[in-house]
């Protein structure tokens, strides 16, 4: 049996859609990141990182649980466990090289160019533009790979499709204030269609959506989400 930890963002998603492709069996488990469970010790010894998405495989290889962190692993996991989604062989060095994109470069992007756009003190004008500059960056890249092809590599839907679409699917978040994020790159908005049209993507939004997650962004889960950067105040400060 396959326990997921997840929780809102694009990077559970991704495991979400994969569950929802290949109709594994699997228990969903909610860590709800605004109140801090993902601190709890019961998760950290699962995760040291802190971070979902999380997995657990009661039955990984030759019988002995295996436990995972950290999307991309979990991907490239239950691609070898099941043997899908991994493309042709010839096609191993590129799914590795465009899913090291992602993780590396992407998605981190992304998530930074999101943070100080909507979660930092203003005033931090170098970082915004700094990270919302290479988000774009990295949105070229893909979209100029993209041109005249149906798949980020070779001709087959792969894990590498649906971890950059966990990033893609948060371009409005990550393009502030744009109606249309994705309208200066026509491929990837063309990519976007097409993921979207599968009847899996519908199956792992509901999958995301079977827990009530916190997502007031006050005080306790600033300090949830980013500890080092907001620290807890202390009960006896006064200002």
């Amino acid at each position: 049996m396959l326990h997921f930890y997840y929780g809102p963002g694009p990077n559970p998603i991704k495991i979400a859609l994969f569950l929802a492709e290949t109709g594994m069996p699997f228990e969903a488990i909610p860590i709800d990141t605004y109140r801090g469970a993902q601190h709890e010790a019961a998760f950290r010894a699962i995760n040291p990182n802190g971070k979902v998405p999380a997995l657990v495989d009661t039955d990984g290889p030759q019988g002995i649980p295996a436990t995972l962190f950290d999307s991309t692993a979990i991907l490239l996991y239950l691609a070898e466990k099941t043997g899908q989604f991994l493309g042709e062989t010839q096609d191993r060095p590129q799914l590795l090289s465009w899913l090291m994109f992602v993780a590396t470069g992407l998605g981190p992007f992304s998530g930074q160019a999101v943070h100080f756009q909507h979660a930092a003190p203003e005033g931090l004008d170098y970082a915004v533009n700094r990270y919302r500059r290479e988000a774009e960056r990295h949105y070229q890249v893909l979209n100029d790979h993209l041109d005249g092809r149906s798949f980020i590599v070779g001709d087959r839907y792969t894990i590498a499709d649906m971890s950059a679409w966990g990033w893609l699917d948060r371009a409005a978040r990550v393009m502030k204030n744009e109606d249309r994020p994705l309208e200066r790159w026509p491929s990837l908005a063309r990519f976007m269609d097409m993921m979207n049209a599968r009847p899996a993507v519908e199956r792992a939004h509901a999958i995301m959506n079977g827990h009530a997650f916190k997502t007031v962004m006050d005080t306790d889960a600033r300090h949830a989400m980013y500890p080092t950067s907001f620290p807890p105040v202390s009960k006896g400060t006064v200002s």
